[in-house]
């Protein structure tokens, strides 16, 4: 049987999802929607068009997946675990920590899944976390300035750059969430991956380079056994370059690791699962 699997948004990354469900026999599209229902029209079959997001479980999705805002997951995350597992695709909202209790909670009968798009190694960081040998975790990202979309101070720090990178915000993960829900995905999947330091503990930064035209690049540093103070401590740190459209927020390699993490998201049974 298909998996059946209901997209809460048609942005780009909904219209690469929606396109690549439409083209396998492993799962079926059960439902989409979007705030603007006229996107879809001649896009979508009528009859899989949701007008109502609130009617979704008319649709019986076994699994619902979030591209479109946090504010998705804060309005609907619990309700949607009533009756199908839930992908989080804009992790950043769980960096409220009221909100994350309240979808651990509710994940009781479905799973809670949360893609590690550009976050590489999170399998390997998350077993360390399991073990609570994992002693400290930070993510830098650097875009050009104008892949960014963001609230508050750093706004207007990024509109200021012109000819050299600035950093941005260098502090805690759970922090800037807020100011960049849109591009921290990524530190907030490495936040819930590295559950023994968790969003206050795992360390973000966010770096503006105007000379990055056409590439993301996001670096993960990881600290485990050993002594940090003598600098005798496990540590691995990997830098990836991911293609990028100009402006783009998402790199292109995102949505093949997205479309993996969907297809990833069954079968692990009830609480909260890196896919």
């Amino acid at each position: 049987m298909p998996m059946k699997v209901g997209v809460v948004g048609y942005g780009h990354l909904g219209q690469y999802l929606v396109s690549e469900i439409q083209k396998r026999s492993d799962v079926e599209l059960a439902f989409i929607w979007n705030r603007t229902l006229e996107t879809l029209q001649g896009k979508v079959s009528e009859n899989l068009i949701l007008k109502d997001l609130l009617a979704f479980k008319e649709y019986e999705a076994d699994l619902i997946v979030e591209v479109a805002h946090p504010s998705i997951t804060q309005k609907h995350g619990a309700e949607f675990l009533k009756y199908a597992d839930y992908m989080v695709g804009s992790p950043t909202a769980l960096a409220d920590s009221n909100l994350e209790l309240s979808l651990r909670n509710a994940a009781k009968s479905h799973g809670l899944y949360v893609p590690s798009g550009a976050f590489w190694g999170g399998e390997d960081i998350q077993k360390m976390a399991d073990r609570g040998t994992l002693q400290a975790l930070k993510v830098t990202m650097k875009k050009h300035p104008t892949c960014f979309k963001l609230n508050g101070d750093i706004e207007a720090k990024n509109k200021a750059v012109t000819d050299q990178a600035v950093t941005l915000y260098d502090g805690c993960v759970r922090d800037l969430c807020p100011l960049a829900p849109n591009n921290v995905n990524t530190m907030a999947a490495a936040a819930l991956a590295g559950h023994n330091l968790g969003f206050d503990k795992v360390q973000g930064c966010l770096i503006s380079d105007p000379h990055l035209k056409d590439w993301h690049i996001v670096e993960v540093e990881v600290w485990g056994p050993g002594d940090m103070n003598a600098d005798r401590a496990f540590h691995c740190k990997t830098v990836r370059r991911n293609p990028a459209t100009f402006g783009a927020v998402t790199g292109s390699a995102t949505y093949a690791s997205f479309l993996s993490s969907m297809l990833g998201a069954r079968n692990k049974g009830p609480g909260l699962h890196l896919c």
